[in-house]
């Protein structure tokens, strides 16, 4: 049996190199290597050619720990600003600012509003409250003057103005006929009333106002900005959602802030509306008991019995002082 010789021995070429190992970049002298691939030997009897230059060694593939670590800094710098309410309103566009500080300041002038009209109804009715009290436990118009007038001597609240008016009209017509007394004081304490009620719901048509609009104010924030997160889509060429979600955010800041600034306004509107309701009927209360007394007085006057006339005397002649006696002119 022959003995088997190879390729490159019957050619005279060189023998093959043995494999070597090839450092991994970003190792350390001392750390471990990566092998290359080895080729087996040809086989000459099946005709296969030595290994050449021609074959490339396969590049050493590098370990997870040796990428570097550019993907998580880019994506933090890809990151958008600070999504918390105060940094989405500095990164907001100018309009949708001008808006939602639009919206605040409503909101402010709200709570100004019910706090101060709080205030003015709570003493209006506690004081329209004891006035009418007074006014029911008196027997006539001067018997409750005592507690409707102040230091000065003029009437203090709205009832202590009803109470002024009808003392006033009485006096002036104390030498003309009830019924034209009753019609006049009544018509002069329906515009107290009226004007009473006008003063008292100053400045809840602003929060009608606020409630009502607030809503679509703070809608017209929201289009905007999502008009210009969609302007700022076809810009970055992206649909990243990091991309999209900034402006998106902003805009519905816009609509929140306004939705704060109309419920409260609504709430209170209708609040003050109610009390203002009751306290118009406090003053027909106090109107309609002027009114019974201001009756029963004037019927009190018409029943005083009139003072007898006092007799006339008798004339009688007053005697005189004898007058001297006129000389007789002869006749011609």
């Amino acid at each position: 049996m022959a003995s088997l010789t190879p390729l490159w021995a019957q050619q005279g070429e060189p023998a093959p190199a043995a494999p070597q190992s090839t450092v991994a970049p970003g190792q350390p002298g001392g750390a471990a290597t990566v092998p290359t691939m080895a080729l087996p030997p040809a086989l000459p009897q099946l005709g296969i050619a030595p290994p050449t230059t021609a074959h490339p060694v396969a590049p050493a593939v590098q370990p997870a720990s040796a990428l570097p670590a550019a993907a998580p800094v880019a994506a933090a710098a890809a990151m958008p600003h600070d999504l918390s309410p105060w940094g989405m309103f500095m990164a907001a566009d100018i309009v949708v600012k001008a808006v939602m500080v639009g919206l605040a300041f409503a909101s402010v002038v709200t709570w100004t509003i019910w706090l101060a009209k709080a205030l003015e109804l709570a003493t209006a009715k506690a004081a329209a409250g004891r006035a009418l009290r007074r006014l029911e436990g008196a027997d006539s118009l001067s018997g409750a003057a005592e507690g409707m007038t102040g230091r000065t001597g003029r009437p203090r609240g709205d009832v202590g103005l009803l109470f002024g008016a009808a003392l006033d009209e009485t006096r002036r017509s104390v030498d003309l006929g009830e019924e034209g007394i009753k019609e006049r004081v009544a018509i002069a304490l329906s515009r107290i009333e009226a004007r009473a009620g006008r003063a008292m719901t100053r400045g809840t048509g602003l929060l009608a106002t606020i409630g009502s609009t607030a809503p679509f104010v703070g809608l017209f924030g929201t289009v905007w900005g999502i008009m210009n997160s969609f302007i700022g889509i076809s810009q970055a060429k992206t649909t990243n959602l990091a991309v999209v979600a900034p402006g998106i955010a902003e805009a519905l800041l816009a609509t929140a802030i306004g939705l704060v600034a109309a419920i409260p306004a609504v709430i209170v509107y209708n609040v003050f509306a109610r009390s203002i309701a009751g306290y118009r009927a406090l003053l027909s209360d106090a109107s309609a008991e002027i009114l019974r007394h201001l009756s029963r007085d004037l019927e009190r006057r018409q029943r005083q019995p009139v003072p007898a006339a006092t007799p006339r005397t008798a004339l009688h002649a007053v005697p005189g002082a004898a007058q001297p006696a006129l000389p007789r002119v002869p006749a011609e």
